[in-house]
């Protein structure tokens, strides 16, 4: 039987989503915890992969089970055993062929964004320099469709294509922050980090919106500007089609 976790999870004390030797991640937690619990090897595969102290709202990984389980009461000694900082949102009993990364049609992350100093806001960035949203706004119109996002990639990545799809980008106001809301059929490493310290530039008027098109164009990351720390971004949906998840 194949099942699909539903969770989210603060990123702040680990390295990222992937299993990592000597190293404490997501992946890894919740393997051992679902494998401790069901009595058996478990083999969890994510909907993709956050870097190291990325957060997320809405995550979704699949696995297989050599029995029937009661997915209430899963969901329950899931959330008992897990540390603090991941929760089990729902588990859902999926077709056998169903695949949480490859049955993915789209991701959706946001960075938050704030200019005055939050003390309970922790998972955000500091940014106190005056930007222009309606500037950076026509700079998302720059990076709308399917283009290749070298630019914006941590180099000597192992990805067999850095062409992406992007939906939808946006700024605009969170309650008091400011936030970046991005949708695209896949994301590169390090790649909307990048994006981010790259539509700042164009906030603080150092280039123009325009910039952003030659920057995709020069397929080299030396020309974007710097990632924004980790700890403002999330991933907040992973979208299926809803037969997808039926069983």
């Amino acid at each position: 039987m194949r099942y699909c976790l539903i969770f989210e999870y603060d990123g702040e004390n680990y390295h990222g989503w992937q299993v990592q030797p000597d190293a404490v991640t997501v992946q890894q937690t919740i393997t051992k915890c679902l494998g401790d619990i069901l009595n058996q090897n478990i083999s969890l595969v994510g909907a993709g992969r956050t870097d190291t102290g990325v957060h997320a709202k809405f995550m979704t990984a699949h696995f297989d089970c050599n029995c029937v389980i009661e997915v209430k009461g899963i969901k329950q000694k899931l959330n008992n055993y897990l540390p603090a900082e991941i929760s089990i949102l729902k588990v859902v009993n999926v077709k056998k062929n169903f695949h949480a990364r490859f049955d993915a049609v789209s991701r959706t992350y946001k960075y938050y964004i704030n200019q005055q100093k939050m003390p309970f806001e922790q998972r955000s960035f500091f940014y106190k320099k005056d930007i222009d949203l309606a500037l950076m706004n026509k700079a998302c119109k720059k990076i709308i469709g399917k283009k290749d996002f070298t630019s914006f990639s941590k180099a000597n990545t192992q990805t067999h294509t850095n062409i992406c799809e992007i939906y939808r980008a946006e700024w605009n106001y969170e309650k008091q922050m400011i936030c970046f809301t991005i949708q695209a059929n896949r994301f590169l490493r390090n790649m909307v980090r990048a994006i981010v310290g790259t539509m700042l530039l164009v906030g603080e008027k150092k280039i123009s919106p325009d910039e952003i098109s030659n920057v995709i164009k020069k397929k080299n990351r030396g020309f974007a500007g710097i990632s924004v720390p980790a700890k403002g971004l999330f991933l907040v949906n992973v979208k299926y089609n809803e037969k997808d998840l039926l069983a």
